[in-house]
């Protein structure tokens, strides 16, 4: 009779004969399609954070928020100018900034403790995306419009890969990487910014970081008196820091008053050069308006350029290859920070979400003439420490920047430029990485220590630019190589006793047969029977290991295994071209060694720690079988311990592995079932239980699992009956659930062979 097109068509793709049961795609679909409605309504809902707390808003917290919010806001305003500076903008941008970030973000953050706004960083970011645009197109665009339309393009591709929920992303940054180019971008700033505080000009201040440091050494002759007010400014904002901590120590009942007192430093430093800029330049302006020293001047009040943002495709065109970098940045900076003082402060942050936040924030930015604003470390910490109760407390901070635009501009004109130099320089250095945080690096991962010092040096020696993408490709570099190149132990036993007075418990543990610097040299590690070889991965098994496993295992095997035909007579017509075989003067020495080594009969895998396998490293494992199989030139039996998910499973399966008829002898492994089965309570299945141990011994449990093993219903049957079950299913007889059980299996197949 001719074959049914269904079962041509498994013919030809090659659809087992015997089916064993695996998860399937509608398993992993099921999972997902749950309710998709409340889903749905669920993403949405938090897709705004403040509706789960601001219902519970109270006085108490209205009083940490107020504190907290006003004391940044105070802080904001002084920072928010000069960071516009670094960017090369007026000082009000810094200020449309500063009042969007911490405004808009509260409606979206989960983390009380972040403040948005204007950062060194991204300030930095700025201007060198800035000065190439201009150098492309001279005079083309206007500063601002260029950073505002990186504010929105940003922020919309933040915005999206956090609603796309990619925020996992991020997590192949590791923080040496993050910490390198922050370093390396604060030691770039503290130089751009030193020719500013001492009246220097001449050069470009945002030239390599090497560079400026050479051309403000030739410019100190010509120093200028603004350093008059920058070297004072800087030496009193340390001074009151060093101050507050010593007394805050001495007396610590007056510990808050004099944090407060540090925290409003920038403030109040920034208000006495003022004053004293004002005394000193008012009547010496001539009718030119040239003043001894250099000032902000003018600001505008008020938030000036409110409206929809213009974005002109061309100037997209000619920024877009910087996108990437002030993208990197701009969630890598936030994400650090967040989930920093999620940490310390006992709750955790959603990266998609926080993602969301910054996104809507610079997107929404735009329309008030903002430019690129991310989480501030120094402004979050500060806010942490004042006691902050929710996210709420933005809104005080955006009240204190927005009374500033406002009511504050004319006495902003007399801020001298050397000032605000002062508080750039006293800002960054807090990011600069401590000796004590390079150590650990050098201590945990060496490597990992020589990705932040090339992210520093690049930094410093190039563009910030080149170095985040250094310090990201690198990283990179390094997961794919220890993907690519995983560790891997042979293994054997070692008895283990507790060491207690009277103890007899003794077990066996299975610990590499060479030294892996972390178990005694001296403990005693006995190798498995002859004839069975167990080794563990330690790595996922995928298509950039497969090979290297591959030649390990093999290599192995023709190394310490006998090889089942005695090749040392064959002609060398016969021989394959890649295998000469021994010399004639070693043919009988080759013999003698090869009936030495023990033939092969099972492979032991520990797959504890291998979290997914793909098809080339399945392929990669036939291949292995196959190999080994030659070489020993009969079957030899693979048995896996500890497999994690039902889609290794479903993998090795279809590879042929776990399926067959197993040599072992050993007792299959049981378990009790759930207590509630076929309307059994807990009382008459323990009273079930402990008639079956009366009434049966080991040997005849085993004997009626066995038999239940030739039926499909039958062990449910064996449930019903004795109240236990096989732990794996009994179709598979060489996946086992630890190691000692697999390679218990593997060696009692053996002896029954012998």
């Amino acid at each position: 009779m001719a074959p049914s097109a269904k079962e041509l068509g498994k013919k030809i793709i090659g659809y087992p004969e015997h089916i064993v049961p695996v998860v399937t795609i509608k398993d992993w679909v099921s999972q997902f399609n749950k309710d998709p409605i409340q889903q749905a309504i669920n993403y949405v809902v938090g897709l705004f954070p403040i509706i789960g707390w601001i219902s519970r808003y109270n006085l108490g917290w209205l009083t940490g928020d107020v504190i907290a919010g006003l004391t940044v806001g105070i802080v904001l305003v002084p920072q928010g100018m000069s960071y516009a500076q670094i960017a090369t903008l007026p000082v009000q941008y810094g200020l449309y900034s500063s009042f969007v970030g911490v405004l808009i973000y509260c409606f979206f953050a989960t983390s009380k403790d972040v403040s948005i706004g204007p950062v060194a960083v991204m300030s930095l970011t700025v201007s060198q995306i800035i000065a190439h645009v201009d150098d492309a197109h001279p005079g083309k665009w206007e500063s601002p419009e260029i950073a505002t339309t990186v504010a929105f393009i940003c922020g919309f591709i933040v915005l999206g890969i956090g609603l796309l929920r990619l925020g996992w992303l991020v997590e192949f940054i590791p923080a040496p990487a993050v910490s390198g180019f922050m370093t390396g971008s604060a030691i770039n700033i503290a130089a751009g910014q030193v020719p500013g505080l001492m009246g220097i000009t001449g050069f470009n201040t945002r030239a390599a970081t090497y560079l400026v440091i050479i051309d403000t050494l030739k410019g100190l002759p010509i120093t200028t008196r603004d350093a008059a007010f920058g070297l004072t400014g800087l030496f009193a904002l340390y001074a009151i820091r060093i101050l507050c901590d010593l007394f805050s120590k001495r007396y610590p009942r007056r510990a808050r008053v004099f944090f407060f007192i540090s925290v409003f430093r920038n403030a109040f430093v920034i208000v006495i050069l003022t004053i004293a800029s004002w005394l000193y330049t008012r009547h010496r302006g001539g009718t030119k308006g040239k003043f001894p020293i250099k000032i902000l001047g003018t600001v505008p009040a008020g938030l000036q350029h409110v409206g929809q943002p213009t974005i002109d495709p061309e100037l997209v065109s000619a920024l877009a290859g910087e996108l990437p970098v002030a993208t990197i940045i701009l969630l890598l900076e936030h994400i650090a920070i967040s989930k920093s003082f999620g940490r310390i402060n006992n709750y955790k942050i959603n990266p998609n979400q926080e993602l969301i936040a910054i996104g809507v924030t610079n997107t929404i930015g735009s329309c008030f003439g903002a430019y690129p604003a991310t989480g501030s470390f120094s402004r979050s910490a500060l806010k942490s420490k004042s006691g902050v109760r929710t996210p709420a407390a933005g809104i005080l901070s955006a009240i204190v920047v927005i009374v500033a635009l406002y009511g504050l501009t004319p006495a902003f004109f007399w801020i001298p430029n050397a000032g605000l130099s002062a508080v750039i320089i006293h800002a960054v250095a807090d990011l600069v990485a401590s000796p004590q945080q390079v150590y650990s690096y050098w201590r945990v991962s060496p490597l990992e220590f020589l990705i932040w010092a090339a992210a520093v040096l690049v930094t410093v020696f190039s563009t910030i630019e080149i170095g985040v993408y250094v310090s990201v490709c690198v990283s990179l570099a390094l997961l794919l190589i220890r993907v690519a190149h995983p560790r891997g132990y042979f293994l054997g036993k070692a008895t283990i006793r507790i060491d207690a007075p009277g103890s007899k418990n003794q077990r066996d543990i299975f610990v590499p047969l060479v030294r892996d610097g972390i178990t005694n040299p001296d403990i005693k590690v006995m190798p498995p029977a002859p004839g069975v070889i167990v080794y563990r991965f330690e790595e996922s098994y995928l298509y950039p290991n497969s090979s290297i496993v591959n030649s390990v295992l093999v290599d192995y095997v023709k190394a310490n295994m006998r090889r089942g035909k005695d090749m040392s007579n064959v002609k060398l017509s016969d021989r394959p071209w890649n295998d000469p075989g021994p010399r004639q003067a070693d043919a009988a020495y080759e013999q003698e060694r090869n009936a030495s080594l023990p033939d092969i009969h099972a492979v032991v895998l520990d797959f504890s720690t291998v979290s997914h396998i793909d098809t080339t490293a399945t392929q990669a494992l036939i291949d292995t079988r196959n190999e080994i199989e030659r070489w020993a030139d009969h079957p030899v039996e693979f048995y896996f311990a500890s497999i994690l998910s039902p889609w290794i499973r479903r993998a090795l399966v279809a590879g042929g592995f776990g399926v067959g008829t197993s040599s072992s002898r050993a007792p299959h492994e049981i378990a009790a079932v759930v207590p509630y089965r076929d309307g059994l309570g807990d009382r008459q299945l323990s009273d079930l239980r402990q008639n079956v141990r009366e009434q049966n011994d080991d040997s005849d449990i085993e004997k009626r699992f066995s038999t239940s093993a030739q039926g499909k219903n039958s062990v449910t049957s064996f449930e019903i009956g004795t109240g236990y079950a096989p732990l794996l299913p009994v179709d598979t007889p060489f996946f086992h659930l630890d190691l000692e059980s697999a390679v218990r299996a593997a060696e009692s197949g053996l002896e029954f062979r012998t």
